[in-house]
């Protein structure tokens, strides 16, 4: 960190570098998403006011699927600080707590795999903590000098 840049400097620099890391996050849960709307895409009816997929811009906000994950302090974990991973089935009908969890590990896998190929030079990690899936480690999400 450089101490030397004013406080907004450094708090800019700080943003743009949280910003490289979500646009980075968002680009490895739409490649997940495509990859479950593949595999579970069927297996259950959307929700009536979702739309089908492929007909929003985004993949986030149509299909069965929506995948993310949200910042969490880390009080009561067992990893810390980190990014706690979901998936959103859009439907009505009950899901099935066994499929509910296949989907949830091959998500995990290939969530692993893709943050190896975004991340090769960072230890990365994606474990159950508690009842949910956290992404913890060398996240360093810290300041970057521009370029």
């Amino acid at each position: 960190m450089d101490h030397h840049l004013p406080e907004i400097r450094r708090a800019g620099i700080e943003n743009l570098y949280m910003e490289e890391w979500e646009a980075t996050l968002r680009r490895i849960f739409s490649e997940i998403d495509v990859s479950l709307e593949n595999t579970y895409g069927i297996s259950y009816p959307l929700h009536p006011s979702r739309l089908h997929r492929g007909e929003a811009a985004n993949n986030a906000y149509d299909g069965l699927f929506s995948v993310g994950a949200s910042f969490s302090a880390g009080y009561g974990s067992v990893y810390g600080r980190g990014w706690v991973f979901d998936i959103h089935m859009s439907t009505l009908s009950p899901v099935d707590g066994e499929l509910t969890e296949k989907i949830y590990h091959d998500a995990v896998l290939l969530l692993r795999k893709l943050l190896k190929k975004y991340y090769p030079e960072r230890n990365i990690r994606v474990k159950k903590d508690g009842k949910v899936y956290k992404i913890f480690g060398d996240l360093q999400i810290s300041y970057k000098n521009p370029d």
